[in-house]
């Protein structure tokens, strides 16, 4: 088998290239930064900060903030895997904290007309008690 003087420079070039480009598209194919991610957390967050949510479950919302704080801080640090998964948990908790404030809201509610519920059938009592000979 006859090679030309050329191939083995060709085969040398085509070595090199293969170990400069590579890198090169590792490099464009990292996780873009997940701000549809960072948004929504962001969203929710604003959210539940207009509603009584700090009121009814701080913890819950605390944690929804640091969880955030924490995605921004992974996309400086080019984690972008980590940020995303941050901004997804925070939005999450979030949403808890909504769900939360909610129950609490609505348990309040509930409670106080069972209490109206209890005071009506009272009257009720008395004024049949009254009316009867």
């Amino acid at each position: 088998m006859k090679t030309s003087p050329g191939s083995g420079l060709n085969r040398l070039l085509s070595v090199v290239a293969v170990f400069v480009l590579l890198p090169l598209g590792a490099c464009s194919s990292a996780p873009p930064v997940p701000t549809a991610s960072l948004e929504r957390a962001e969203r929710t967050i604003a959210r539940a900060e207009q509603g009584r949510v700090i009121q009814f479950a701080p913890a819950e919302l605390t944690q929804a903030r640091l969880k955030l704080q924490q995605a921004r801080s992974a996309v400086q640090q080019k984690e972008m895997v980590q940020a995303e998964r941050l901004a997804y948990q925070a939005s999450l908790d979030a949403e808890l904290a909504i769900a939360r404030a909610d129950l609490v809201q609505a348990n309040t509610a509930n409670d106080e007309m069972q209490e109206n519920i209890s005071i009506l059938q009272q009257e009720m009592q008395r004024n049949q008690q009254g009316v009867q000979p």
